[in-house]
């Protein structure tokens, strides 16, 4: 009997832990893992139509933690006698040909409910069957899996609240099955409905590589992707920032080690996780999630295992009330599609009078808008690509609601910046924020009261916009307030050492 062929093709699932499209790969006897650098993921916005926006599709500092990523993977797999093939070019073109090169039988891929990801998904089908190998697709990137929900996916609610609640209580039921000896069959078994939660899978047993594999191939430069030389990409980290967020499997295991056990921060989560400065306040486990170097099911086995041997409490359930968060949106996705990319929103909103002004944009993207505590958090995500959830809440309700500009156009240029980005979660918060999305309840922020709540001392203001350190806390996040003899006590001009705000706010 010949031997069976497969190829991994890895996405946004750079790991080897708790990955069920490589597990799928690696029941046949010869295994090639590949990964394709798709140009249309890089510059400016090839998937998008008429109402795409000018700005790079893939910014920097996500690069840089995707190759990173790829450059832990690679190690990984040859630390186990595999390799990584690196191809540049359009998935439906390279992984047909990597396929006939080694004769391969199937192509195993983690599926995406997004629109792109989805058409991209399709195509690498149509091609493949053509020289008859197989496309088999598996779902790996949620805490609760597609086939474990409480419900038909055209039956999933719209709103978290519905959606948590109808999900944790499927979870119970099945445990107390479980307790009682009531289908506890099915409860930890990867293969079938597991309202309880599926386990992690274990790391995979990869065969070497096949002799007759293709050339693994070299990371590509990063100037092709980011319109910058290499020798311009890699500046000194930014002190500022709250992490340096090293790519990959192994800095997402560590992170985990260190956020949760070493750290012991877990414990007050719930209490912390408003914050703004430093590396602690939060898990910022959200890159490697989104990258896929980390598994939702690994963090909240993690999480299981340490409410048996620490605590368990508020903060231990936030955490994964958080992950289902993201699930949520992963879902809502496979529910809408693209009608969450329309101006008007999965509810139809024509009421809003969305206006279109470059300048006032501009200012917002620059952190220049006067509004400290929102141009302290826009010049954070672009020196870092990096925001706390309570700044991204504050700068795309003002973006949204104060200024009523496009919201899409806000949530493009977050997809540009962010190291973090995910379609779902970035446009799904964004659509909630703007109304036009999941919930129907006025999610407009007032920054100022904000502002005071979260950042009183004016800590976190005067980190990011130094030309306010010489300011009491009060005028740090109100300058306006400043008289002209303060302004000349002070040495701060508005206008000129910092702007004045774009908006009224006369407190009248």
């Amino acid at each position: 009997m010949s031997e069976s062929t497969s190829l991994a093709w890895f996405r946004r699932d750079l790991r080897l832990h708790d990955n069920a499209a490589l597990a799928a790969a690696c029941d046949a006897d010869r295994v090639v893992p590949v990964y394709c650098v798709d140009p249309r993921e890089y510059g400016d916005r090839p998937f998008g139509g008429a109402d795409s926006f000018d700005f790079e599709k893939t910014g920097a500092h996500r690069v840089r933690f995707r190759l990173e990523s790829l450059t832990d993977l690679r190690s990984s797999l040859r630390d186990r006698g595999s390799d990584l093939l690196v191809r540049e070019g359009r998935p439906e073109s390279v992984l047909p040909e990597v396929a006939a090169a080694v004769d391969a039988d199937f192509v195993t891929v983690h599926t995406r409910p997004t629109p792109e990801e989805s058409r991209v998904e399709s195509a690498v089908e149509t091609e493949l069957r053509d020289d008859g190998v197989e496309l088999r697709r598996f779902w790996g990137h949620t805490l609760t899996h597609l086939d474990d929900l409480p419900m038909a996916l055209s039956e999933l609610p719209d709103t978290y609240t519905t959606f948590r609640k109808a999900v944790e209580s499927a979870a119970e039921d099945a445990d107390t099955d479980a307790e009682t000896g009531h289908g506890s069959a099915r409860v930890g078994d990867p293969a079938v409905g597991n309202p309880a939660g599926r386990d992690p899978l274990p790391e995979p047993a990869v065969p070497p590589l096949p002799r007759d594999a293709p050339d693994g191939g070299e990371r590509p430069p990063v100037s092709e992707f980011v319109g910058t030389p290499d020798a311009e990409f890699d500046p000194a980290p930014d002190d500022r920032g709250v992490l340096p967020f090293d790519g990959g499997e192994t800095a997402a295991l560590d992170r985990v080690e260190s956020y949760i056990w070493t750290g012991d921060h877990l414990r007050e989560y719930k209490e912390t996780r408003n914050g703004l400065l430093g590396a602690d306040y939060s898990s910022k486990l959200s890159p490697w999630l989104n990258e896929g170097c980390l598994s939702p099911r690994y963090v909240k086995a993690e999480v299981d295992r340490y409410e048996d041997r620490r605590v368990a409490n508020d903060s231990t359930y936030w955490l994964v009330f958080e992950l289902r968060w993201r699930d949520f949106f992963q879902f809502q996705f496979a529910k809408h599609g693209s009608d969450f990319f329309r101006r008007e929103g999965i509810r139809e909103r024509t009421d809003i009078d969305w206006r279109s002004d470059d300048a006032q944009f501009e200012r917002w993207a620059a952190g220049e808008t006067g509004i400290p505590f929102v141009d302290a958090n826009m010049r954070e995500l672009n020196a870092t690509g990096y925001m706390s959830n309570r700044g991204r809440q504050n700068a795309a309700s003002f973006l949204a609601n104060d200024l009523r500009l496009d919201w899409r156009r806000g949530a493009a240029y977050f997809e540009t910046r962010l190291v973090d980005y995910d379609p779902a979660s970035n446009y799904g918060n964004w659509a909630y924020i703007a109304g036009v999305g999941n919930d129907s309840r006025d999610r407009s922020f007032d920054v100022r009261w904000q502002a005071k709540r979260y950042d009183e001392d004016a800590e976190y203001v005067t980190t990011w916009l130094p030309e306010l350190d010489a300011l009491p806390a009060e005028y740090a996040r109100e300058p306006w307030k400043l008289s002209e003899d303060e302004q000349s006590s002070y040495g701060v001009e508005l206008g000129v050492d910092y702007p004045g705000p774009m908006v009224d706010l006369d407190e009248s």
